[in-house]
């Protein structure tokens, strides 16, 4: 039985894999008992504060079937693909009707963008179905005065999240829903053993599900039903093929992952912000809550929208290894350079250390625009497992 198989046939995977392909079901449910839903643009808008309101923050993504009719009056085109995709259902009324607010943090220059553009047609074009937007201005270099900074910046935010539920935000409150978000985190972390460990039973299209759909449902279910499958999963048969780390533009869905472990590889980890990178560093609770909050998503492991090339060779070097993969499959999409900028560095270390690498760069979305890609993945399939036979 295949390792897909074996998933469908889990109770807990299947719940998970419900809210992963229908991501509007738990906020619609929310607010029809008269909770608020807020929309999260950007990987650092803290779902702490968000919970610890009594919200339910959710994930904005995009759309590849929706024609753009909105967007292409207001972005140009030159915008990352997907980012634009975002933007027409934000500006055509679709998060208008399923959110309350939209936090939105400055975690890549596009989305920066894509603020600025917003804040524009709220002020010019005020009869646009736009939610209510808050913008957290991070500082990303790691330095005591710029920690200083943001612990304003966040304090600035929560004003605005209390505003937002009508009601203050207590230390209690952030405790508890610390705790909340720590225990998914290390229900993913256990999961996790699973792909990064000597035995790897979980592939990356499952993990992806199983990390993604807690972008849209309840975090005390989502822990419980990662838990459930964990357990599941530890009798899953063994995928015995060659391992695999990704990196690049984010996936919002499992196709590419898909694609990749057709030609007979397997994803053992990644970087980018819907899958490993969501789990990384806990609130720390021996901190105070503002410092804790800062730590957690300011501190961790560093990403390519915001570092310097010698840290992102660093990290990538880290997580490769802690992974256990043999050769890492860069991908990015057209009008996405930040990650290939650091591609040269990154694969002369990787290179050297014996990890095969394969690039595919200025890519369309989605996917399946992007003619022979197939062809180009299963050639570099061929290549790693002509290597392991020789090996």
């Amino acid at each position: 039985m295949s390792i897909r198989e074996c998933a469908l046939q889990s109770k807990a995977f299947a719940a998970l894999k419900d809210a992963y392909d229908n991501r509007e079901t738990a906020a619609a449910k929310w607010r029809a008992e008269g909770k608020k839903v807020i929309g999260e643009l950007g990987c650092d808008v803290p779902d702490e504060y968000i919970i610890a309101a009594g919200m339910l923050p959710i994930h904005v993504y995009a759309d590849p079937d929706r024609p753009l009719a909105e967007t292409n009056k207001y972005l140009e085109y030159a915008f990352d693909p997907v980012v634009r995709a975002q933007f027409e259902k934000i500006v055509d009324g679709t998060y208008n009707s399923q959110i309350d607010a939209l936090a939105i943090s400055n975690s890549t220059d596009v989305i920066i963008r894509i603020f600025l553009y917003l804040r524009e047609l709220k002020r010019v074009e005020p009869e646009k179905p736009v939610p209510p937007i808050a913008f957290i201005d991070w500082l990303f270099t790691r330095n005591r005065m710029h920690q200083v900074r943001n612990e304003l910046t966040l304090s600035l935010f929560k004003q605005t999240v209390e505003e937002w539920a009508g009601r203050e935000i207590s230390d209690e409150d952030l405790t508890a829903a610390a705790k909340i978000c720590n225990a998914d985190r290390q229900a993913l972390r256990e999961m996790a053993k699973l792909r990064h460990g000597d035995e790897v039973r979980i592939s990356g299209s499952e993990a992806l599900v199983i990390i993604g759909s807690a972008f849209f449902m309840e975090r005390e279910a989502h822990t419980e039903l990662v838990k459930q499958v964990t357990e599941d999963a530890k009798t899953w048969p063994v995928i015995d093929a060659p391992r695999v780390f990704f990196t690049g533009s984010n996936q919002e869905d499992t196709a590419l992952y898909d694609l990749i472990e057709d030609q007979g590889l397997v994803i053992v980890g990644e970087d980018h912000d819907w899958g490993d990178r969501y789990y990384d560093r806990d609130y720390n609770l021996s901190y105070t809550p503002i410092c804790a909050i800062v730590d957690r998503y300011m501190l961790r492991e560093f990403s390519s929208k915001k570092a310097f090339v010698s840290q992102r060779v660093d990290a990538l070097n880290r997580e490769v290894d802690a992974a256990g993969a043999k050769a890492v499959v860069f991908y990015t999409n057209k009008y996405e350079e930040a990650a290939s900028w650091d591609y040269p560095s990154q694969k002369q270390s990787l290179e050297g250390r014996g990890i095969a690498t394969a690039g595919f760069f200025q890519m369309h979305w989605p996917i399946q625009n992007n003619e022979n890609l197939a062809d180009r993945l299963a050639e570099f399939a061929g290549s790693l497992k002509g290597g392991a036979e020789n090996g």
